[in-house]
């Protein structure tokens, strides 16, 4: 992929999808996570990223600019097939992917459902899915879904269970007030649409085919994330043989925000052709 640094939109079966393009190199397709859209990737991670590649960051189903649709039809394997149809439309056959938390699971999603489309593999803060995932505590699970309260303390809710405690307050000073209108313009229909896909996943065992195709994998967790426990990490690399698994000490879920430059190096190193 060429440097490009530019927004856009295509239809998926009637729904409008859009994404975020930007940096030079090979092709690096990001998946957000629960909530998330292309703009909530942490700046200083999506620009060391931008020097190694050129990043596709498209909105996830209810987020950003991309429309919900029918809210029953929202699974992770849904919105997995919407990337498949994103990388038609832009005809791009081949392109390393990062699945960050919830987008993990839809990045190992896209994997089963086209692994030849899926040139390498980086999933960051996420887990295998299956009943034996190692799922969040609920008072930790709790305040993550938690719409109660004005946007500003919502942010600051959210950002006490991503990181860690000792460095949660200065994330709440530096970007609580951006979370918060990140927040304040989310769609609940679309959350609990979301919230219902992540359940499926956990609920079900994953397919695997195709998987042992996909090389390198790269496995990347905070080791204090409360979100989804980082012995999900060893689980994960048995789902892909020979995997590279990095656990990042006194990190917690959103460790490419407190670490960017180690993740984003730790991704090139490993995926860059």
């Amino acid at each position: 992929m060429s440097a490009l640094e530019r927004d856009g939109s295509v239809a998926v079966a009637g729904r409008r999808f859009t994404w975020r393009a930007l940096g030079a190199g090979p092709g690096l397709l990001l998946v957000q996570g629960y909530s998330g859209s292309a703009d909530d990737w942490p700046p200083d991670f999506l620009a060391a990223l931008g020097r190694s590649f050129a990043l596709l960051a498209p909105d996830n189903r209810g987020t950003g600019g991309s429309e919900l649709g029918d809210p029953a039809e929202v699974t992770i394997d849904s919105m997995a097939a919407d990337l498949e149809a994103l990388l038609d439309e832009l005809a791009i056959d081949r392109i390393a992917v990062l699945g960050f938390s919830m987008g993990g699971f839809i990045a190992q999603a896209l994997a089963v459902r086209a692994p030849e489309r899926v040139e390498s593999l980086a999933l960051f803060s996420t887990d295998p899915g299956g009943p034996g995932a190692l799922r969040a505590r609920p008072a930790d699970w709790g305040r993550l879904v938690d719409r109660s309260g004005t946007p500003r303390e919502r942010a600051s809710r959210t950002i006490s269970v991503i990181f860690p405690p000792d460095v949660a307050p200065h994330f709440d000073r530096e970007f609580g007030k951006l979370e918060a209108a990140s927040l304040a313009a989310l769609d609940p229909t679309a959350l609990a649409a979301h919230e219902r896909a992540m359940a499926q996943w956990w609920a079900a065992s994953p397919g695997a085919d195709g998987l042992s195709q996909i090389a390198p994998v790269l496995i990347g967790h905070g080791a204090e994330d409360v979100v989804i426990p980082p012995g999900n990490a060893e689980l994960l690399a048995g789902r892909f043989p020979g995997a590279r698994v990095e656990l990042f000490a006194g990190a917690g879920h959103a460790f490419p925000a407190q670490r960017p430059d180690a993740a984003a190096d730790l991704i090139a190193s490993q995926l860059r052709a």
